[in-house]
């Protein structure tokens, strides 16, 4: 009986996953207006929340330099998932419009899947082995979302610019 209790903690991400999922691949069918003049006001909440963490309770030591790698792979996947996304211009009225690609589901999907066997890894002796603790990892999940969203957006606007200005030429 104590081996199925251990189960429903690790199934209900899992779920819960799956219809975040499922949600977003619905709702991706359709295109959706994309507003250059908007693009940059997730990126600066964003910086704004990350900057406040890392002034008030910055990492120490080697957290540091897990922080600076964590960035990196933040945008390098950020800038990938952006690329995953399809935008179009409408020829005649140049509004600008995107859908999330498949791949750009399942790319993040992908990035749940390796936090949710690091989380599980950590709870079964990894953290200590590597001598990391929450805050730790708290600060690299933190570097490791800033790329993503920063550099997802950053190229999304740098594609829709030359698109549109394509269009309009």
């Amino acid at each position: 009986m104590s081996g199925s209790n251990g189960l429903v903690p690790t199934l209900m991400p899992i779920g819960i996953v799956m219809l975040v999922v499922a949600l977003r691949w619905w709702r991706g069918q359709k295109m959706r207006r994309l507003r250059l003049e908007t693009m940059w006001i997730l990126p600066l909440l964003f910086t704004a929340l990350a900057g406040t963490m890392y002034v008030t309770m910055p990492p120490v030591g080697w957290g540091w330099l897990l922080c600076v790698v964590a960035l990196g792979v933040g945008l390098l996947l950020g800038w990938q998932r952006g690329r995953l996304m399809r935008i179009e211009v409408d020829p005649v009225t140049h509004r600008l419009n995107h859908r999330p690609s498949p791949a750009a589901l399942l790319f993040i999907l992908a990035i749940v899947v390796v936090r949710v066997a690091v989380k599980q890894a950590m709870a079964h002796g990894g953290a200590s082995m590597l001598h990391l603790n929450a805050a730790t990892l708290t600060d690299a999940m933190i570097a490791l979302a800033w790329g993503v969203i920063v550099a997802q957006r950053v190229e999304m606007f740098v594609r829709a610019k030359r698109l549109l200005a394509a269009a309009r030429g």
